[in-house]
């Protein structure tokens, strides 16, 4: 049974040939070029399902694919030196990048994954552990059961309330609602509701007639009016006063606003999505938020939980801003000390992931080579002797009982497991990205086990 019809474009006749074995063994149907200039004169890339590209190549480099391949995935393989490099082509439209020498059955689980991703891939509400949802990472149980309230909601007009402290990325779930809705062609406005002044808060949401106050010069249209056939995303809801308050209330009960110093009612079609770092509840019983509209408002409540709340999901993302971070500077992408990872482990993160991706940012713009330390991160931390270790399944950091150093901790994990996990298991039960995994064979010479025929 033919699995998907694989291209092949390899200069080494070794490597080429060895891999081209291993597809065929596992039904694929493989063609093999050794330069993309053959490739483009010899096949029609469009009708192949995945194209397995070297980096280095002669002639044009293996990025090339991806422009010529015109949607087709394209699987980019790299040495160790040149891996920072494969980061970049992550960037480019590359659907995932592999170092060499790399297990066969890290290969296969690769490919596999791709094509069984290919037909679903225009849709914007795949979730996978190196895209997360909408651009949202997390593989915490907490993120996990976020993303599938979302793909839920998503596709219905319910209103949604979403709670969670701030720097949590409230505006990016409220995005994900809105591109994953029937309404994902309309407009979605944004309006933080504590930047407004009070006294032109209800005049930006519902407009204004010419002449209906001092300053009103020209007829103006509201937000709530842009936002129509689309989501009005009314971030910081607990700062709206009163009265606008009530008028939100018509909105929701009536689809319909009323421009200040109009006696006209006009109908609008719009999804509201608020958000809040405060307790509505505990304002409405307080008397400073109407309490029929808060229960108008969470008609589905969604939690972002706080960085601190999600474990191991904070050395993952740090990898990600660290690496998102660097390109964007145009650097090779710099890693953490040890000493650095169990600093970002031990902080409480009170702004959360935007005060996580400061710091980095911060750290990356300070530091005096390619290792981020706890210093340049500037993180108000004691930093105890930790290490990464599984428990029960779940990765999370411990404090060291046998006096372990971090990399003697390392070494010994990888030596006693590398021979049952393959690098990428290795690497997530570690708690730190392949990359780093890499790095720290190379530093400590640990050697990786050769992968069998």
């Amino acid at each position: 049974m033919n699995q998907g019809n694989i291209l092949i474009v390899e200069d080494e006749e070794i490597i080429r040939a060895s891999l081209k074995r291993l597809l065929e063994r596992n039904d694929y149907k493989v063609s093999e070029a050794g330069s993309v200039h053959e490739a483009e004169l010899s096949y029609t890339l469009k009708d192949f399902d995945l194209i397995i590209s070297d980096l280095r190549l002669p002639g044009s480099p293996g990025t090339e694919m991806i422009h010529l391949a015109e949607g087709v995935p394209v699987l980019i393989m790299t040495s160790y030196a040149s891996l920072n490099s494969a980061v970049s082509t992550m960037k480019m439209g590359a659907v995932d990048y592999i170092a060499k020498p790399f297990d066969h059955s890290e290969m296969l689980h690769r490919v596999a994954a791709i094509m069984v991703r290919k037909p679903a891939a225009p849709e914007p509400s795949v979730c996978d552990a190196q895209t997360g949802y909408n651009g949202i990472l997390g593989h915490c149980d907490a993120m996990k059961l976020l993303f599938k309230r979302i793909q839920k909601v998503a596709p219905t007009d319910a209103t949604v309330l979403i709670q969670g402290e701030s720097g949590t990325g409230k505006e990016l779930v409220a995005r994900a609602l809105h591109e994953n809705s029937r309404r994902a062609n309309g407009p979605m406005i944004s309006v933080n509701c504590a930047a407004i002044p009070e006294t032109l808060i209800e005049s930006e949401l519902f407009g204004h007639e010419k002449g209906s106050f001092t300053g009103a010069t020209a007829a103006r249209t509201g937000l709530i009016e842009a936002a129509n056939a689309g989501t009005l995303f009314l971030d910081e809801i607990g700062e709206l006063p009163l009265e606008a308050q009530a008028r939100l209330l018509r909105v929701l009960q009536e689809g319909e606003i009323r421009k200040v110093g109009s006696v006209q009612s006009q109908k609008v079609d719009v999804r509201l999505i608020a958000a809040t770092h405060r307790n509505l509840r505990q304002l409405s019983v307080s008397g400073d938020f109407r309490e029929d509209l808060y229960y108008r408002l969470k008609v589905v409540e969604l939690r972002i939980p706080a960085l601190r709340e999600r474990g191991n999901d904070v050395l993952m993302l740090a990898e990600k801003l660290l690496e998102k971070i660097c390109n964007k500077m145009e650097l090779e992408v710099y890693s953490y000390s040890p000493e650095a990872m169990a600093a970002i482990c031990q902080h409480q993160w009170p702004g959360n992931v935007r005060e996580l991706e400061h710091a980095i940012e911060r750290a990356v713009i300070l530091c005096d080579d390619d290792i981020i330390t706890p210093e340049t991160l500037d993180l108000d931390v004691h930093v105890k002797s930790t290490l990464f270790r599984t428990d029960a399944g779940r990765n999370h950091v411990v404090e060291t009982q046998d006096g372990l150093s971090l990399e003697d901790y390392f070494q010994r994990f990888v030596l006693e497991h590398q021979d049952q996990m393959t690098e990428t298991d290795l690497a997530q039960k570690l708690g730190i990205s392949r990359k780093t995994l890499w790095e720290r064979r190379q530093r400590l010479g640990i050697p990786r086990k050769k992968a069998s025929a």
